[in-house]
């Protein structure tokens, strides 16, 4: 009997169990040659395979996982703003985290705030602008109109009485619920902007942030203003009344006495497009008693409301701008004050031809050191004469004014003794050969000059020998 019969054949005889071999696989393959069973074998015990396969282990790690928000919030900050959107598309936790980055938000989806997106989103918001979140007009128009901070598409088949935007407005009850919503979600806000609410709203918003600091209503009237006196800590307040073409709402000396004694901390103030008349002014200056700027834009108060601005004792910045008139019947000049802190004037797109409400309103700011007018029409040599009851002016910027000359600017400055810097821009009236030897003597003892008068000719005599500005039939000459 041979070795081989007596060989157990029952398949579980433990010589039929053999361990498999890692080789198996490739030695058994039919297509697998054994030249290429060596190679593989020799790759997978070499360093270099190893390094690699470590690193692509590693590199399927999320290693920002080990870092906190705060610590990678402090990264995000050092990045520039032009890769902070790119940033929010690398992964869920990212867009969570830029979102907590964010901090002021122009909101133009009221549903967006009403289903509670905007502060889940935005957690860590500060300041938020509803206006265009609250007209709802069509957005199948190509027609975009804007105004400041306002834009919305009109449709063709508007009204011709131009009241569209008064039909396309959020009703004041659903704009009080969308200003409820974000009170409720948004502790830290420090600033809002929005149009057509309520007393309501306003009480519900100072009751849920109290640190609110900065409110901007549009749309505003007297008794909008009964809900102001919550807000506790507010500093910056503007109110918009009437925009002509596009709403029109009363602020009257009821509104501004209501805004005096419910608003007493106030630091800035701008009245746009608000009525009144020397009380309601002169109610804001008595108790308002830290108010350092005003600003009054397109104001339609009654004459002799000028007076009552030297009630304002810690009045720094006076900005006067769009102003069809400045006071037309300021009263007499001996019953004139004066605002005793006042530094700077500014007066702005405004119409300057009435002398006699210039001459109150220089009065009143006869001590400011800075004035500044800009694009104002109307002011000729006989309006800016009375600007010598300037004492202590030091800087002086004139832009736009095309009608005052170079004998007018001369008349005034002369006076002003104090004077060291001074801007003078697009003045097309203002000629250089008309500069006496007076003028240039005061020219040459100012720290700081720019004078350029003639846009026109100061580019000219900047293109002078560069062959520009010649007609094409002396310039292309044939040859």
């Amino acid at each position: 009997m041979s070795f081989r019969e007596k060989m157990p054949t029952s398949p579980k005889s433990p010589l039929r169990r053999r361990r498999s071999s890692w080789t198996g696989p490739w030695l058994n393959h039919p297509t697998t040659s054994f030249k290429q069973a060596v190679s593989a074998v020799i790759q997978a015990q070499s360093p270099r395979s190893r390094f690699k396969s470590a690193a692509s282990e590693f590199s399927d790690v999320d290693r920002t996982l080990s870092l906190s928000d705060s610590i990678i919030l402090r990264i995000l900050e050092k990045l520039p703003e032009s890769q902070s959107e790119d940033v929010s598309l690398v992964c869920k936790r990212w867009l969570y985290l830029q979102g907590r980055r964010l901090k002021n938000v122009k909101v133009l989806n009221w549903d967006f705030l009403m289903f509670g997106r905007l502060t889940s989103r935005f957690p860590k918001l500060t300041s938020v602008d509803l206006v265009n979140a609250c007209l709802n007009p069509s957005r199948s128009s190509g027609i975009l109109l804007c105004h400041k901070s306002i834009s919305f598409h009109v449709s063709t088949d508007s009204s011709s009485d131009w009241d569209f935007v008064e039909e396309n407005l959020l009703h004041c009850e659903m704009v009080d619920r969308g200003v409820r919503v974000l009170g409720r979600g948004s502790c830290d806000l420090l600033k809002l902007v929005v149009i057509n609410a309520t007393e309501m709203g306003l009480l519900s918003l100072a009751e849920d942030c109290s640190d609110l600091q900065e409110l901007e209503l549009h749309k505003c009237s007297d008794n909008l203003l009964r809900g102001i006196a919550a807000c506790e800590n507010l500093r910056a307040l503007r109110l918009v009344g009437i925009v002509d073409g596009l709403y029109s709402s009363s602020v009257s000396d009821i509104g501004l006495t209501i805004l005096a004694q419910g608003c007493k901390r106030l630091v800035k103030l701008e009245l746009s497009g608000c009525e009144g008349s020397f009380d309601g002014v002169k109610a804001i200056g008595q108790c308002c008693e830290v108010l350092e700027e005003l600003s009054i834009c397109d104001h339609r108060m009654d004459d002799g409301w000028i007076a009552a601005l030297s009630y304002f004792e810690s009045l720094k910045t006076l900005r006067i701008s769009s102003c069809r008139k400045i006071d037309s019947s300021p009263g007499p000049e001996k019953l004139l004050g004066s605002c005793p802190a006042l530094e700077s004037l500014q007066l702005i797109r405004c119409c300057l031809n009435d002398k006699e409400g210039m001459r109150a309103l220089f009065k009143v700011c006869d001590g400011v050191t800075k004035v500044n007018i800009q694009d104002c029409w109307g002011l000729d040599d006989d309006s800016f004469s009375v600007a010598k009851a300037f004492r202590r002016v030091r800087f002086l910027s004139l832009e736009g004014c095309s009608v005052l000359t170079t004998s007018g600017l001369e008349s005034v400055i002369l006076h002003w003794e104090e004077l060291e810097s001074m801007r003078v821009v697009s003045c097309k009236n203002i000629k250089d050969s008309e500069i006496s030897a007076a003028l240039s003597s005061l020219f040459s003892l100012l720290k700081e000059l720019t004078w350029r008068p003639d846009t026109r000719s100061h580019l000219s005599s900047s293109l002078e020998g560069a062959g520009i500005g010649k007609r094409g039939s002396k310039f292309f000459k044939k040859r």
